[in-house]
């Protein structure tokens, strides 16, 4: 079960493509534009209402704009998300009720939680992102930088708090429907704690490595790559690749943007002053260029784009983050929101990107520097390479498959 973008669905195809494999019947549970995405891995699908994109082109959402990170930004969303719960409520149950375990996203937890423990059913979580309390660093939601052990403990409480408060309607209504008894968001937050509900994460940990302050029950896998059934790449975009050196990928995902004209200008012009071929994918920002030089694409797999490519420039999603990192090249990243922060903190200190430019300081003399420094200096193209292949060498999935076999019996 899993609500999002779509980076917060594809990496389950192939984690669902695992479980499969393993014998598992598996059904994905998700907002319903994302039926052809997960028809394409051959897994079950059970649709969710409430269209992401939607969401983000009204009003309230494009008031996120309005912060770029942080608390303020959090709060909107909490308020946002809590409004949209209410209407997946029911399908959430029904597909639980057909169900004999959950695996659920960090989007999802404490609702998934609830029917859970109201249908007798084993459940752990399945997440993208390091969202436990922890003294190393700040919550990644909150962006970048770590505010002292304690600092950074108090924060992951707080941010904790507010993820169980987007529930806060829907919960109490649930287990009252369910026959369970009464209890508080922060009381059924502290009991998952208690009872170290299990929690894996699929990120690699020479990415991020696992906070020797975790309680049990908290593991990191490695990455749960995405089920692409087709890895081959438009004529159009062959064509393009092999009519000159390789070129800079820009996207920016699932991120949506004030004035997309005007960004892909500077996108452009930066790529152009770096003597830089680009592919510019459109995304739900709406980028686009023209020229000879410049190759505009919707939806493309990025496991066989991005290792054609001399750098990759994005919103330093967690699963666009996680595709770069697996291809072996540089990387530009332009953070928009959320735990964007995070992972560009994370690729500038793995030495794999020179800098992180957060989309509101975007300027096509800043973009243009970052993009040669990324494209010519050879330490970074070398240390992108040896991650990458060390990297490419785990296998993330293995650990949940032998998991869920136990939770079955």
């Amino acid at each position: 079960m899993t609500a999002g973008s779509r980076g917060d669905v594809a990496p389950y195809t192939g984690l669902g493509q695992a479980l499969s494999r393993a014998g598992h019947q598996v059904t994905l549970v998700t907002h319903g534009v994302f039926e052809p995405l997960v028809a394409d891995s051959g897994l079950g699908f059970h649709a969710l209402p409430v269209d992401p994109r939607a969401e983000l082109e009204t009003s309230r959402g494009r008031g996120l704009h309005r912060s770029a990170s942080g608390v303020g930004k959090l709060l909107r969303v909490v308020g946002m998300a809590r409004a949209l719960v209410g209407r997946m409520t029911d399908d959430l149950l029904a597909a639980a009720r057909t169900s004999e375990v959950l695996l659920l996203s960090s989007s999802l937890a404490p609702l998934g939680h609830t029917l859970a423990e109201g249908l007798r059913l084993p459940s752990m979580g399945v997440y993208l992102q390091p969202l436990a309390t922890t003294g190393e660093f700040a919550p990644p939601v909150l962006g970048a930088g770590s505010w002292g052990g304690v600092g950074n403990r108090l924060a992951g409480h707080g941010v904790g708090a507010a993820v169980e408060r987007v529930f806060s309607g829907a919960v109490p209504a649930v287990r009252a429907r369910l026959g369970l008894p009464a209890l508080g968001p922060g009381a059924a937050r502290r009991a998952r704690e208690k009872r170290n509900w299990p929690i894996l994460h699929g990120f690699s940990p020479l990415v991020v490595p696992r906070p020797r302050d975790w309680r049990a029950g908290l593991e990191v896998t490695g990455y749960w790559w995405p089920y692409d059934r087709d890895l081959r790449l438009p004529a159009g975009l062959r064509d393009f690749l092999d009519a000159g050196p390789p070129p800079v990928f820009v996207g920016l995902g699932s991120a949506t943007v004030p004035d997309p004209a005007g960004l892909s200008a500077q996108i452009v012009a930066a790529l152009r002053r770096a003597g830089l071929r680009g592919v510019i994918q459109r995304g739900w920002g709406g980028l686009a260029a023209d020229g000879d030089d410049m190759l505009t694409v919707g939806e493309v797999p990025h496991a066989a784009l991005f290792p054609r490519m001399a750098a990759v420039v994005h919103h330093a999603g967690a699963g666009t983050t996680a595709a770069g990192v697996r291809a072996g090249v540089p990387a530009v990243p332009v953070p928009v929101q959320f735990d964007a922060g995070f992972w560009a903190a994370r690729l500038v200190a793995l030495g794999v990107a020179p800098r992180a430019l957060p989309l509101r300081r975007v300027t096509t003399d800043a973009l243009s520097t970052a993009l040669v420094e990324a494209t010519r200096d050879a330490g970074y193209r070398e240390r992108a390479r040896a991650l990458g292949s060390r990297v490419r060498a785990e296998d993330g999935t293995a650990a949940v498959v032998e998991r869920v076999n136990r939770l079955r019996g």
